[in-house]
């Protein structure tokens, strides 16, 4: 579909589509108003959906996973000869590796979502978080799916939120500087950039952490759900 019939789609809202499917919500889906496609949900259900991975479903916040996060961890690190682990590790660091040259946060403008899936990683590299920590960070995710009794069971959810844990170790870029103002007095500046973490590029780098720890995150489930 080329822009200008899109656009004229998006302008001609097709009131057919009067309701959100989401129980009690009373907004449009976005294709009955002039502000998206969507026939099922509304755009507010549609931003949840980007942000989160779920149309209802908010992310696990670090309270919730933490400690899962220390369990998965303190385990990777009691078996360094599970050939799982050593297949696990050298997985992110390949993916460490191949992840081309550090972009600052604020020059990420214009990159596709596999690309800024690719800076992600290489973030990780340039701040030497070691590989434990993101294989710790899914495995965890899926101890935690595991006893939510709430669950949402949906793989792109877990993918998102995967892409979510690795986005909160990157963190974002600092700069700080001095410079002489106007009144002659030295002053500090402060410049502080974080990726947005939505939508896509969350399910790449999701798919990439699973595709790594595809072996290990059974192993650990085998051994650890009976202790739950």
């Amino acid at each position: 579909m080329t822009k200008d019939k899109l656009l004229l789609r998006v302008g001609n809202p097709n009131h057919m589509y009067s309701y959100c499917r989401i129980l009690g919500c009373p907004h449009p889906a976005s294709a009955g108003t002039s502000k998206g496609l969507n026939h099922l949900y509304c755009r507010k259900h549609e931003d949840h959906y980007e942000r989160h991975g779920s149309y209802t479903k908010k992310s696990y916040t670090a309270k919730d996973i933490n400690p899962y996060r220390k369990e998965a961890l303190a385990w990777l690190k009691a078996n360094p000869e599970n050939l799982t682990v050593k297949l696990a590790l050298k997985g992110v660091e390949a993916l460490y590796r191949s992840a081309g040259a550090h972009i600052e946060a604020y020059r990420l403008r214009g990159l596709t979502p596999e690309q800024r899936a690719k800076v992600a990683w290489a973030r990780l590299r340039k701040a030497d978080v070691e590989p434990y920590a993101p294989l710790a960070a899914i495995l965890a995710l899926e101890m935690l799916i595991l006893n939510d009794p709430q669950p949402e069971r949906k793989e792109h959810f877990k993918l998102v939120q995967a892409g979510k844990l690795i986005h909160r170790m990157a963190s974002g870029s600092h700069k700080r500087w001095e410079h002489i103002s106007t009144d002659g007095k030295v002053r500090v500046e402060e410049m502080h950039r974080y990726p947005r973490s939505r939508g896509r590029v969350l399910v790449h780098i999701g798919q990439k952490l699973q595709k790594v720890a595809e072996l290990v995150i059974v192993d650990y489930l085998s051994e650890t759900t009976e202790t739950y």
